[in-house]
């Protein structure tokens, strides 16, 4: 089974997504849903997809499963829930019990947004991390270089649980590479409970100026620092659509992580992922 690890839908005529205001980000301020990405699946020749969180909202976690439950290509869904709750365990069990729970693989805030470069090693939202464990959830790790030192710190604390770093940490790749992102980016993959998800990058090189080639010294980075079994591919779907078409965006880094072997390839795109997210034991 191939999969693609990473994708969204929203809709902003339906909710807020403080994170699109931004001019540039008009192309891809409105509807995504399941029937926009599923003639692009098929095309190529992907069989399923994880979709993950958009906004900080519980109502999106709930949708995206009844989504979920409605839509066989989507297999997981990392969603989003407050790891500062007191209350998570009873909300992850209410999660887990609603039409579609089972596919309820993870779960993700925007930590790059926070204005606290530390805000995953709050005692909060440690204990919010040790309910999303207790229930056998993946959680996954959306930061830049800045939060990677507590990241790494995250992982090192819950040596038994399962991460997943989104976008390589987002290197900063139209600025040129980044000792500082490669240093820690190798730090965290030490950690063995970390999986890396090969996407975004073209959104973080300049959009109208990138290729196979530009992305490909930081896909060998992480390839370099994690291995075959721990590389996930994922589209970022439609946040790609602002640097390319899902084609595109596929090809190269597909591209990319043939260069490194077949069995990187591979495994990139379908194992890791059901590693990762325990999917053969979500029924898939």
């Amino acid at each position: 089974m191939i999969i693609d690890g990473h994708q969204h839908f929203w809709d902003p005529a339906r909710a807020d997504y403080p994170w699109m205001e931004a001019a540039e980000l008009a192309p891809i301020r409105r509807a995504f849903a399941p029937a926009d990405l599923a003639p692009l699946l098929r095309a190529g020749g992907i069989d399923a997809s994880i979709l993950v969180q958009c906004r900080s909202s519980i109502e999106e976690t709930e949708e995206f499963l009844r989504l979920a439950n409605a839509t066989p290509f989507v297999i997981g869904v990392v969603g989003w829930a407050d790891l500062t709750d007191g209350d998570l365990d009873v909300t992850l069990g209410r999660l887990r019990d609603s039409p579609g729970g089972e596919k309820l693989v993870g779960v993700r805030h925007q930590v790059h947004d926070e204005s606290d470069p530390e805000w995953l090693l709050r005692e909060d939202v440690q204990r919010g991390l040790t309910a999303v464990f207790a229930h056998d959830l993946a959680y996954d790790l959306l930061v830049r270089t800045r939060e990677l030192p507590a990241a790494i710190a995250t992982a090192q604390a819950f040596p038994h649980a399962r991460f997943v770093l989104d976008h390589v940490a987002k290197p900063p790749i139209s600025d040129g590479f980044s000792r500082d992102w490669a240093d820690l980016l190798a730090a965290l993959a030490a950690c063995g409970n970390v999986w890396c998800k090969i996407s975004g990058l073209a959104t973080e090189a300049k959009w109208d100026d990138w290729d196979a080639e530009r992305l490909f010294p930081y896909v060998e980075h992480a390839a370099k620092c994690f291995g075959e079994d721990r590389l996930i591919f994922g589209s970022d779907w439609p946040v790609c659509l602002l640097a390319g078409s899902y084609a595109e965006i596929k090809g190269a880094l597909e591209a990319c992580l043939a260069r490194l072997g077949s069995n990187v390839h591979e495994k990139a795109r379908g194992r890791n992922a059901r590693d990762a997210y325990l999917l053969a034991t979500q029924g898939h």
